[in-house]
């Protein structure tokens, strides 16, 4: 092997140095990191952040006051006021209440300073979103660990090699759906910002309001599946590589184990 492919010694060195690094890494996590890990996310399911009992406790108060109605005396004065406001349109002038310019471009203005988010909501995604980080991380180390065990392709033999290739294939859709659930917080905020920013726009509807409290709900709801997957996802990965670790830490029997 080593006339077809010649190798620094140093490198080589490093690399096996780095194969041992991972190898103890990844079993302690198996049989270690993972167990604890599901017991503290079940444990924070029972939690009163996550187990809230009604969905409008989620609830926040969006400190948009309704204006006041615009009261018409009759046709002319309505028409007046249609006729006023389009000469300042005509004239550049526009109706800026509410409004800063910058650059040549309006802006609104909110009331209070800012519409503050749904603070509850926040602390719950600050609590699960390093969880979902985490959970990604060590995926990738375990993955890492057992391509590194695969041996070199061969004619037969290769149940042992198949369960390791199920292992890595479940690791990286397990890391596939941890991506997905980062993508979903952030759908979350990108969404309720445009409807708060339709409810500084258009205060006098109410089902914007209501929306973002639907909104918040879902949320709610969806970090509570969140967490509930995590867990899952490591008894699901503990227990699939305990059952198969003979077989991932040794994929092919010897000839001699063949003859009896």
């Amino acid at each position: 092997m080593s006339s077809l492919l010649k190798v620094d010694n140093d490198i080589k060195t490093k690399v096996d140095a780095f194969r041992e690094r991972i190898t103890s890494e990844a079993e302690d996590l198996v049989a270690n990191f993972f167990p604890k890990k599901l017991l503290e996310l079940d444990q924070f399911l029972k939690d009163p952040m996550i187990n809230i009992t009604e969905l409008k406790d989620i609830h926040s108060e969006i400190n948009l006051a309704v204006p006041d109605p615009i009261l018409l005396t009759d046709i002319h004065d309505g028409l007046e006021m249609q006729n006023a406001k389009k000469r300042k349109l005509e004239d550049g002038a526009g109706d800026d209440k509410g409004k800063l310019e910058f650059g040549g471009t309006k802006v609104f203005v909110m009331p209070g300073g800012m519409m503050k988010s749904n603070g509850k909501l926040v602390e719950l995604i600050e609590k699960v979103k390093p969880e979902i980080i985490t959970l990604m991380e060590k995926c990738n180390t375990v993955k890492m660990w057992v391509q590194l065990l695969i041996p070199r392709i061969e004619d037969g033999n290769n149940f042992g090699v198949s369960i390791q290739e199920e292992t890595v294939a479940e690791l990286r859709t397990v890391e596939g759906e941890q991506a997905s659930f980062l993508d979903q917080i952030s759908r979350y905020y990108i969404t309720r910002a445009k409807l708060v920013s339709k409810i500084a726009k258009y205060p006098h509807v109410e089902d914007y309001r209501r929306t973002v409290n639907d909104i918040d709900e879902k949320e709610y709801t969806s970090l509570k599946i969140i967490v509930s997957e995590l867990r899952n996802q490591y008894v699901t990965l503990h227990d699939m590589i305990l059952k198969n670790i003979e077989k991932i830490k040794r994929p092919r029997s010897s000839n001699t184990d063949a003859l009896y």
